[in-house]
């Protein structure tokens, strides 16, 4: 059987369509999924509820009895073929956080394990986290979970055979070229590296998910005494991040 042609159109339910623009992550296919949400979410049709972005793909949700399936799907493949998405450029209205994290020692219990898997020092791992401007590819798993990428080849190490029956909310978690932010306590089969102070789900707060997909995020090393500084200023109430609009 041949495989399926990307990008392609693939119903979800009766209330929801995806635009898959690979079969696995690429930067191309994620850069063409967030650039197509924007697109949609630009031409306001009406009867579209909801856009969302995976690692890969577009989802749009809609009112089927406003927008019957057949004109939604029109209206995608047109807007499909009006130009090359996996050469477009990244939406604008982005946003470039600066956030703080120890790593190694207690906040990152399995960075030596990392290390040893990637095949470098410790120290030159972390310099070249710190170098890297990792895009918020998707978000989910729990709320507000941001997950980033991509980084080097070298990064490129699988999960564990096992969980970590748990890790805490802000921890700094890597895998397969990615880093997960977590946001809430939970288990996990990613290696923890480090622990920040972010929160990327505030329920009380007036924009309870700080992080949009598409944004970008630098992690800046610090120590564990500044990590406890920056976690009594989130018990406050402040989040633990700086933040800029990409140009």
């Amino acid at each position: 059987m041949d495989a399926p042609r990307h990008p392609r159109l693939r119903r979800l339910g009766e209330e929801a369509v995806i635009v898959e623009f690979a079969p696995a992550l690429t930067d191309a296919a994620n850069r063409a999924a967030l650039a197509f949400r924007a697109a949609v979410e630009a031409a306001a049709w009406d009867g579209v509820a909801e856009t969302s972005v995976t690692l890969k793909s577009a989802l749009v949700r809609f009112d089927p009895d406003r927008l019957p399936h057949a004109e939604i799907e029109a209206r995608l493949s047109d807007l499909l073929a009006a130009r090359d998405w996996q050469g477009a450029e990244l939406p604008p209205g982005r946003t470039l956080w600066h956030i703080p994290a120890a790593f190694g020692g207690a906040a990152g219990p399995q960075l030596a394990e990392v290390a040893d898997l990637v095949g470098a020092p410790e120290a030159a791992l972390l310099e070249e986290l710190a170098a890297h401007r990792l895009r918020v590819l998707t978000i989910g798993f729990a709320p507000g979970q941001p997950y980033l990428g991509r980084l080097p080849h070298r990064w490129d190490i699988p999960r564990q055979s096992g969980l970590t029956p748990r890790v805490p909310r802000g921890a700094v978690v890597t895998a397969i070229r990615q880093i997960v932010l977590f946001t809430v306590e939970t288990q996990t089969g990613w290696r923890q590296i480090g622990l920040s102070a972010f929160e990327g789900f505030r329920p009380g707060a007036g924009r309870p998910f700080p992080l949009s997909v598409g944004d970008e995020v630098a992690f800046e090393p610090v120590t564990a005494e500044a990590l406890a500084r920056w976690q009594a200023r989130a018990r406050e109430g402040e989040l633990a991040a700086r933040s800029e609009a990409i140009a």
